[in-house]
C-alpha cells in the first residue's frame, strides 16, 4: 500500500490502510487516518493532521509553511477531517501565530485542481472549490457553499453556507447564506438566492419563502442595514435558516454584500 519510493518521515504517523504514492513525501510531524490515499508526488507536510479516507492526489502541497512574510516557523497546524478530495496542484496552507494558530477543514469537500487554502482559513463540510479558487488568509467558508473556477476571496472575508459563488469573482466583503454572488471587485454583489441550490437539498417551501422576504428586506427594500435586520426580525416568520441569515449579517465585521 506504501510504495518504495515514497519518502516518509520515521516520525510521521500512518493509520492501517492507507495508500501513499510513488515519490509521495511524507514530513516528521504528519498523521494520516486510515484509508487516506496519497497519490504520486505529492507533498505532506508541516503539523498535519489528516483524518480517514480522504483523497489527495498527484502533486497536491498539503502543509505546506503559509505564504505570510510575518511566518517565522511557528508550531502552527492544518488540520483536516474526513472524505475530503484534495486534486492535483491544490495547496492547503498551515496557520500562522497572529492569526488562530491553525487551517481547518471539515468533511466532505472537494478542492478541484489549483485551488488554494491560505493560512488560518476554515472550511465547513461538503464546501465545492473549483478549479483555481483562491481563498486568502483568515477566511471563513460555510457548509455547502460553492466557489467557481477562478474566484478570489479577499482575507478575513466570509462565505455563508449555501453560497454560490460565480466564476471569476472577487468577494471583498462577507457573503450571507442562501445567496449568489457575482462580478469582479468593483461590480462584486448579490443576485438574489441560490433557489436552485436550496430545492436540490430539500429545503422547505416554507424556509424558501421566508429567505425570500429577508432577502428582499436586504438587497431590495433600500433600508440602511441595521433597518432592514430590525424589519427582518419583525417582518418575517423565524426558522432556523433566516435566524442564521440575520446572525450572520449582524456579526459581520467587515460588511455585508447587498
Amino acid at each position: 500500500m506504501i510504495h518504495s519510493t515514497a519518502i516518509i518521515h520515521p516520525g510521521a504517523k500512518i493509520a492501517e490502510g492507507v495508500e501513499i504514492g510513488p515519490y509521495a513525501v511524507i514530513g516528521e510531524n504528519v498523521s494520516i487516518g486510515k484509508g487516506t490515499k496519497i497519490g504520486p508526488h505529492a507533498v505532506v507536510d508541516g503539523w498535519t493532521e489528516i483524518g480517514e479516507a480522504n483523497t489527495i492526489f498527484h502533486m497536491a502541497s498539503v502543509g505546506a509553511v503559509p505564504q505570510d512574510l510575518k511566518y517565522r516557523g511557528e508550531k502552527t497546524w492544518l488540520r483536516i477531517g474526513n472524505g475530503n478530495t484534495i486534486r492535483e496542484f491544490a495547496s492547503l496552507h498551515l496557520g500562522t501565530v497572529t492569526g488562530d494558530g491553525e487551517t481547518t477543514v471539515g468533511d466532505g469537500n472537494l478542492f478541484m485542481a489549483y485551488s488554494h487554502v491560505a493560512h488560518d482559513c476554515h472550511i465547513g463540510n461538503n464546501v465545492i472549490m473549483a478549479n483555481s479558487a483562491t481563498l486568502a488568509g483568515h477566511v471563513t467558508v460555510e457548509d455547502y457553499a460553492i466557489l467557481g473556477g477562478l474566484c478570489a476571496v479577499l482575507q478575513f472575508m466570509r462565505i455563508g453556507a449555501h453560497v454560490m459563488v460565480g466564476g471569476m469573482t472577487s468577494v471583498p466583503m462577507d457573503v450571507p447564506p442562501y445567496t449568489i454572488i457575482t462580478g469582479d471587485r468593483s461590480e462584486s454583489r448579490l443576485r438574489g438566492l441560490n433557489l436552485i441550490g436550496l430545492k436540490r437539498r430539500g429545503f422547505s417551501d416554507e424556509t424558501i419563502s421566508s429567505l425570500k422576504k429577508a432577502y428582499k428586506l436586504l438587497s431590495m427594500s433600500g433600508l440602511k442595514l441595521a433597518e432592514a435586520v430590525e424589519k427582518m426580525k419583525s417582518d418575517v416568520p423565524s426558522c432556523p435558516e433566516v435566524d442564521h441569515f440575520i446572525e450572520f449579517i449582524e456579526s459581520s465585521k467587515r460588511g455585508v454584500a447587498r
